[in-house]
């Protein structure tokens, strides 16, 4: 595991700033705890931005910069990775909301789970060839089963287990 991640290690500093957009989840994402979160992710300094948007926002800006017309759940812009990692996440309060409800996650675990994932991109990882998505899930995984969350990939990986 990295430096900086796993129990009883020092977390890298962090300096979050914390907007909403849409604050219909706000109660949901107390500033510790998102601090906490993107924290175990981290294994650098940094300084991040998180962004609660509605629909219009989360669309616009997923059209504008990934040239795809639909709100996602989580936007990482990621602007340097060292000496300080600096990044904006922007998560589409709406589409996490849809998400967490499809998939029967409790809203908040969900949100851990999208903030880790914007923190590992804003660190450099990828999802785009199998073995660096493979890699990335394990690091997920690992960071948000530490922080005492459900592994999110572990009904995949129990359906594509060989008989």
């Amino acid at each position: 595991m990295p430096a900086g991640r796993g129990a009883g290690m020092t977390r890298p500093p962090l300096t979050l700033s914390l907007q909403f957009a849409d604050a219909t989840h706000r109660d949901q994402l107390p500033r510790h705890k998102v601090a906490r979160w993107i924290r175990a992710a981290l294994s650098a300094p940094a300084e991040i931005t998180v962004r609660i948007v509605g629909a219009d926002e989360g669309r616009a800006l997923n059209r504008d910069y990934r040239g795809r017309d639909y709100a996602t759940n989580v936007l990482t812009f990621d602007y340097a990775h060292e000496p300080v990692v600096s990044a904006d996440l922007i998560l589409c309060a709406p589409v996490v909301a849809e998400e967490a409800r499809r998939q029967k996650l409790p809203l908040q675990s969900h949100y851990a789970h999208l903030l880790v994932h914007g923190t590992l991109h804003a660190q450099g990882h990828d999802h785009e060839a199998d073995d660096e998505a493979a890699l990335m899930e394990a690091e997920e995984s690992a960071v948000l089963l530490a922080l005492g969350f459900a592994d999110p990939y572990r009904r995949r990986r129990q359906r594509v287990v060989p008989r």
